[in-house]
């Protein structure tokens, strides 16, 4: 899957620029040649690691005629069958949220950018003015809220919007490690005495260390009594939708006011697709709307230019390699994509649990499994070296890859079923490596704890 550890290197490359070319058969080879020998291959069947999968091969040929043809989705003028099919994707995933009402959505370059997005009408559909006049017109600090296990890309998407990375409050977890709605509720009352301005309520639907789907049914009501808009950011987790067997796993997601889906995580498309669906399209317009005077306008068009909708101008196709996916193989396909990764995942945990090494974090929700070292008289520092020195042990080969990671500030080992190539064997082989590991360390653990 890739180098062993001892053939790693991180330095930059040091060739000058060309000032001639070279034959393309030559430099095709040797790239070719360099990235497979070189490279960290994400498709691998042991890819156990974050949200990358192996794409699809109808995806990779969308891919292929997206760069031959380069469709510019800015207006409708400019790619009107490349505009529709992508609109005609965002119907076929709100429909699968459930939405029944009038909803509207744009593809994104991924979750990042449709977190920013979300956040954005949020802020435009609490306080409208600051679209034009600015987060300094809304009165007051302008305040959102989120899990402690939430991710990364609100903080960013916070400092961008202009209320300041500290205007996300990071609400402590419950015992299932979902967003303490107690705590959020006490959050807001508390923000609302000081003068605060709270407009959003960001739920995770698939937290990247465990997978944790939050109480969305319970935060939608939050968010009703306190005027709030719900963000699901379900990058990862709301490609449940399009398993019948496993949607009420993201129970309560048709309530939100808008949603992120990567199709790149669970859905298998290359890099990078991202979606914001939200269930007030007047809001996106006028969100994102910037009128200009070169931009083409199609006579009599309908359906809205992606220019108008989306945080982006010049626009890349990224709806093709997921609108030809379903084409070709159907919704069910990825329910059965779905149901199986779960299973694995699933007897991944029990295998765990039987375990005399080894203990879960949590109970698996989606195919994410978060462990860690089963003897407790350590100490932080002492568990992290010990998942680390295991994580190396099950890495350094290049035969396979899991991580470790901090859930709820806590040393953990993640591993998670991405790949549709993975097979029981490939847990299996995984298990024994553990195993392996797990003995060549327990005489080590031993000495600490005595």
């Amino acid at each position: 899957m890739q180098l062993p550890a001892e053939r790693r290197t991180y330095g930059p490359l040091s060739d000058s620029l060309p000032e001639s070319g070279e034959e393309p058969d030559k430099v095709l080879d040797e790239v070719c040649a360099r990235m497979v020998e070189e490279g960290f291959h994400v498709p691998s069947a042991n890819y156990f690691g974050l949200m990358n999968p192996t794409p699809t091969y109808m995806g990779v040929v969308g891919e292929a005629l997206v760069a031959a043809l380069n469709p510019q989705l800015a207006t409708l003028a400019r790619s009107q069958l490349a505009s529709k099919i992508e609109l005609e994707t965002v119907r076929w995933v709100g429909e699968r949220v459930g939405w029944n009402g009038p909803f509207s959505g744009t593809f994104t370059s991924g979750g990042n950018e449709a977190n920013f997005s979300g956040m954005a009408m949020a802020l435009a559909a609490k306080f409208p003015q600051a679209v034009e006049d600015g987060v300094a017109s809304i009165g007051g600090r302008a305040v959102a809220y989120a899990s402690a296990e939430s991710h990364h890309s609100l903080d960013k998407s916070a400092g961008l919007l202009g209320i300041g990375r500290k205007g996300l409050r990071r609400i402590p977890l419950n015992a299932k490690l979902q967003l303490d709605c107690r705590a959020l509720e006490e959050a807001i009352r508390q923000d609302l005495a000081a003068g605060a301005r709270p407009f959003s309520v960001i739920a995770t639907a698939g937290t990247t260390n465990c997978g944790t789907v939050d109480e969305l049914e319970d935060l939608s009501a939050t968010c009703h009594r306190h005027a709030l808009w719900l963000h699901v950011d379900g990058a990862y987790g709301a490609a449940a939708i399009f398993s019948d067997a496993h949607r009420h796993r993201v129970k309560g997601i048709e309530l939100a006011d808008s949603i992120t889906i990567d199709p790149h995580k669970w859905l298998a498309m290359p890099f990078a697709a991202g979606i914001v669906l939200t269930r007030h399209p007047e809001v996106l317009e006028r969100t994102f709307a910037v009128a200009a005077p070169y931009m083409p306008k199609a006579a009599g068009a309908k359906l809205p230019d992606n220019s108008r909708i989306s945080a982006q101008w010049t626009r890349r196709m990224n709806s093709l390699k997921l609108w030809i996916t379903l084409r070709v193989h159907g919704r069910k396909a990825y329910e059965e994509l779905i149901d199986r990764q779960m299973g694995l995942a699933l007897d991944f945990a029990e295998w765990v649990r039987a375990s005399d090494s080894f203990e879960l974090v949590a109970a698996p929700v989606l195919p994410i499994v978060a462990f860690q070292w089963k003897h407790r008289n350590l100490s932080p520092e002492q568990r992290a070296a010990i998942h680390n020195g295991i994580v190396e042990e099950i890495t350094g080969d290049g035969r396979r890859w899991i991580s470790e990671t901090q859930v709820n500030g806590r040393s953990a080992m993640r591993m998670m079923v991405i790949s549709y190539l993975t097979e029981e064997r490939h847990l299996g082989e995984l298990e024994a490596a553990l195993e392996r590991a797990a003995k060549r360390l327990s005489k080590e653990t031993a000495d600490v704890e005595l």
